[in-house]
């Protein structure tokens, strides 16, 4: 299909681009990719006489998000469509392939800041206390989420922990996080005991695939699992546990910044733990729990006595 085919070589060479010299993840790489056909197949059904990349105006590109627009999809969605755009563009500029920086006319859509969902410590032990470790998956779960917990891991992160990168002995792990970019984080007692506790279950698997020898995490076939599952898990643990609140893998990853946060923690020091590359990211923590600052102000602050 048309579709398919315009301009298939330059979003190629943007694929490697993204994938050998940013280091993006599989997952960005292919978002990249879905949002960069759907502007193709925009272009072939609605402009069909621009066949080449310089040709391609400001005035398409709005035109197409214009389109996005009509279609209603959410803002966050157009935003990324826009960040995709600007992405591929800005890369065909820097390559002569267009003769014109074209999106720096490109607006975003202003998108209002949500608060992620937290969990508070209770619940975090309701929570964990909630597996039955009498079922095969029960003790490999219980793992993940406490460690998930106990080092703020993203879950592709959790996914990819390897047997090889644990010193559980001094009490760190080694993740590989975005960018390919390698940090150790410390990993709590229990949270240790609990991976122990699974890997004696894990050596009882009858067949694991080569190419998952040393991933720590897997399922009864010997594979590792999916981001799917990780999710899903995370619902319906949620669900018996009777929490009230929408809860995914990304929870525990926020759970874990915004405690450390109320403790007093140092915000550098959780930026370095979460692998955030700018301080901003992590400012959002000091926003999350008003309940905590209203508590906080009221005992401390002179005038509330």
């Amino acid at each position: 299909m048309l579709e398919n085919q315009l301009w298939a070589a330059e979003r190629q060479d943007f694929q490697d681009y993204l994938r050998l010299e940013k280091g993006l993840s599989e997952n960005t790489r292919q978002s990249y990719q879905f949002d960069l056909k759907r502007f193709a197949q925009f272009m072939s059904e609605t402009y069909k006489e621009v066949k080449k990349l310089p040709e391609v105006s400001i005035a398409h590109l709005r035109d197409f998000l214009k389109y996005l627009q009509i279609l209603e999809l959410s803002e966050h969605t157009q935003a990324r469509f826009v960040a995709s755009l600007k992405a591929f563009f800005d890369f065909l500029w820097v390559e002569d392939v267009i003769n014109q920086q074209l999106t720096a006319q490109l607006d975003s859509p202003k998108l209002p800041t949500k608060l992620p969902s937290v969990l508070s410590v209770q619940e975090v032990e309701d929570f964990l206390k909630n597996f039955d470790l009498s079922r095969p998956d029960g003790r490999r779960n219980r793992a993940m989420f406490q460690v998930l917990y106990a080092c703020g891991l993203r879950v592709t992160e959790l996914l990819t922990l390897r047997i090889s990168n644990l010193y559980l002995e001094v009490g760190f792990i080694k993740v590989l996080g975005k960018g390919n970019k390698e940090r150790l984080i410390p990993i709590s007692a229990s949270a240790g005991k609990q991976i122990e506790f699974y890997l004696q279950e894990r050596a009882q698997l009858a067949k694991i695939a080569p190419t998952a020898i040393d991933v720590l995490f897997l399922n009864r076939r010997g594979q590792p699992l999916t981001r799917q599952y990780v999710f899903q898990q995370a619902k319906i643990t949620a669900t018996e546990a009777k929490i009230n609140k929408d809860v995914s893998p990304h929870t525990f990853r926020h759970s874990f910044a915004t405690h450390l946060v109320e403790a007093g923690a140092d915000l550098r020091v959780i930026q370095e733990l979460l692998g955030h590359v700018s301080i901003t990211t992590t400012e959002l923590y000091t926003h999350l729990n008003i309940d905590f600052l209203k508590k906080t102000i009221k005992k401390f602050h002179p005038l509330y006595k």
